[in-house]
């Protein structure tokens, strides 16, 4: 007979073993781009059970009837909800949470998920945490912690409220959390999904795009307008809007609009658009939907993106795109050096002269908001919640937060702070993961191949390898340290010249192509100075003001340390220890030279002088 008493043994088991169900309810186009690679990555997992709510606007015709991209993606949908109460203003911003909130709990009372994804600071998204809470099921809120300066502010905090999990794009958006008293072990430093399919676009496949929506123009010879309304301030955003198509207008080239989000004060701006007959207008190109694919290269080619769209803010900065943000919205948000932000756009002229200063211009390529590895880190941590579905759902805060900004407690969460570091010899390549510690958390080693291509190949590779692994490890990798024999410009990144040690690698740029492929910064050094800059850092150089190192293995080098200062002479062969002549008529060299101590005492000379017995 059963005893009435629950078996949580087996109740255990049953967690373990059955597929875990994932809700991901989307909204709108935008929160869709960055659902999208996790609901890719959650279908592909046979762990998981993906359940896709559809809601808002992907279900209006006024803003593109959104909803065909999902089911075109592959996705099944377990239900669709018009939620939204139209009239593009206050009340009807309200009325719609309401009216989710009275078809939600029937959806998630049939689904019964065991984890809710929500994403952002739409109000759409209030409405989904707020159900899932009352309902006791499990939230997983992504990009929490950020600022952008309206309402969305408000409502984004309030979700990371009622949240039981966070994936945050940025570090400082990690410490807000924190500072909002949020559970350290429960925020997880992902980076934003957006960027696992922005570093992997092939942008340069422009033409069929620009066809479609900037039909005449050629890369950067127009600009994209993305200006949504400021629900707090709405007849000022209105003045701002107006004020911008007249300075798009005076400007002359082609534009591609695309049509506000559905907050308040929205109808206004397509009521602007309309009376001003833009769509009769060769220069005007008026859109209500890019699918995300055409957005990013469309957005990656422009002279320059202008409005208030966090895609200017987040997504344009991995291309360099040039961005002029108008008014205070995204004000909060951190930006790379491409954005140009024009806080009071107050007047045409001042509109105008920020177009002029920033279309066509180049700036490097930012990676502030990911690194293209979100899902996996994401992945990873819904795995981790799988395994404590058992316990209990109730969410503490901290009171104050007791860590610090940076903990090493990693568990799934918070990363070890790491470098690839490449000894490039002339026998052996070696690629390792190293901790701010000096510790080898990973190594790898191959024979050092014979030519340019099948060198870099070769190291492309490893690397790409080490940094798949560094996720397995719970690392965050912060940049590349190469250490390469021959002559090496580290100020550029450049081996200028090296000896027969390594045929085929003179004049040869490092930097760029490395970090082009993994989107980190690269730095390029001799190997004897790496070791000079080793032993100051953790070996027998510590606490010494002035050293010289020497290092023997294929070859001799050294390096030379003077108050605290790597020498690295005119020429950038200061310590080139190898290549002193000590005998006129001595061996001959690997630099092309003879009787220099290399000759005499490499391991290449050595293994010679064995050889004779």
């Amino acid at each position: 007979m059963s005893s009435g008493v629950p078996d949580t043994n087996k109740e255990q088991l049953n967690v373990e073993n059955r597929k875990m169900k994932v809700c991901v309810a989307t909204c709108n186009r935008a929160d869709y781009s960055k659902l999208a690679p996790i609901m890719f990555a959650l279908r592909d997992d046979p762990g998981m059970e993906l359940q896709v709510v559809v809601m808002g606007t992907h279900l209006m015709d006024d803003y593109g009837s959104t909803y065909r991209i999902i089911q075109q993606d592959g996705f099944d949908v377990e239900g669709y909800l018009h939620t939204i109460v139209r009239g593009e203003d206050e009340a009807a911003m309200a009325e719609s949470v309401g009216l989710a909130l009275v078809k939600l709990p029937d959806v998630l009372t049939r689904l019964k998920p065991d984890l809710l994804i929500v994403h952002g600071d739409r109000f759409d998204a209030l409405s989904l945490a707020t159900c899932a809470a009352l309902m006791n099921i499990r939230i997983l809120h992504i990009e929490g912690g950020e600022v952008s300066g309206t309402i969305d502010d408000s409502i984004r905090h309030a979700i990371t409220k009622l949240a039981h999990y966070h994936a945050c794009c940025t570090d400082r958006a990690r410490r807000r959390l924190l500072s909002m008293c949020e559970d350290n072990d429960r925020i997880l430093l992902s980076g934003c999904p957006t960027y696992d399919k922005l570093l992997s676009c092939d942008v340069t496949n422009y033409d069929n795009v620009l066809a479609r929506w900037a039909e005449g123009a050629n890369p950067k010879e127009y600009i994209v307008a993305l200006q949504h309304p400021v629900t707090t301030n709405i007849k000022d955003s209105l003045k701002m809007f107006d004020l911008m198509l007249d300075a798009l207008l005076d400007f002359g080239v082609k534009t591609v609009v695309l049509f506000p989000n559905i907050d308040a004060g929205s109808k206004e701006m397509t009521r602007t658009i309309r009376r001003r007959g833009l769509e009769h207008n060769p220069n005007f190109s008026l859109c209500k939907h890019i699918p995300y694919d055409q957005f990013i290269i469309l957005m990656a080619n422009a002279g320059c993106l202008i409005g208030n769209s966090s895609a200017g803010i987040r997504e344009a900065g991995a291309f360099g795109t040039p961005v002029i943000n108008l008014g205070k919205r995204q004000i909060g948000r951190e930006a790379g050096e491409n954005v140009l932000h024009v806080k009071d756009a107050d007047t045409k002229s001042k509109i105008l002269h920020a177009i002029n200063l920033q279309f066509q211009k180049q700036f490097p390529s930012s990676h502030i908001y990911g690194d293209g590895r979100a899902c996996q880190r994401i992945m990873k941590c819904i795995n981790k919640i799988k395994k404590d579905l058992d316990q209990p759902i109730q969410k503490f805060f901290i009171f104050p937060p007791i860590r610090d900004t940076v903990s090493q407690d990693i568990d799934h969460i918070l990363e070890t702070q790491s470098a690839l570091a490449v000894d490039l010899g002339g026998t052996n390549l070696r690629v390792a993961i190293i901790s701010q510690q000096g510790e080898i958390l990973h190594k790898t080693t191959e024979p050092t191949p014979g030519t340019y291509e099948e060198r870099m190949d070769l190291l492309m590779r490893m690397l790409v390898e080490a940094s798949s692994k560094a996720v397995e490890l719970s690392c965050r990798i912060l940049g590349i340290g190469i250490s390469t024999g021959g002559r090496v410009n580290p100020h550029e990144g450049m081996v200028l010249h090296s000896t027969k040690i390594l045929e085929e690698w003179s004049s040869i740029d490092l930097r760029t192509p490395i970090s082009n492929k993994l989107h980190l910064p690269v730095w390029v050094e001799n190997d004897g100075n790496c070791a000079a800059l080793g032993e100051r850092k953790f070996g027998k150089g510590v606490g010494s003001e002035d050293f010289i190192t020497l290092i023997v293995g294929t070859g001799i080098g050294g390096g030379i340390v003077l108050n605290n200062e790597l020498v690295h002479g005119a020429n950038f062969c200061a310590a080139e220890l190898g290549h002193i002549t000590v005998s006129m008529d001595g061996p001959d060299c690997m630099c092309g030279s003879s009787g220099c101590v290399e000759s005499y005492a490499s391991g290449l000379a050595l293994q010679r002088e064995g050889k004779k017995f």
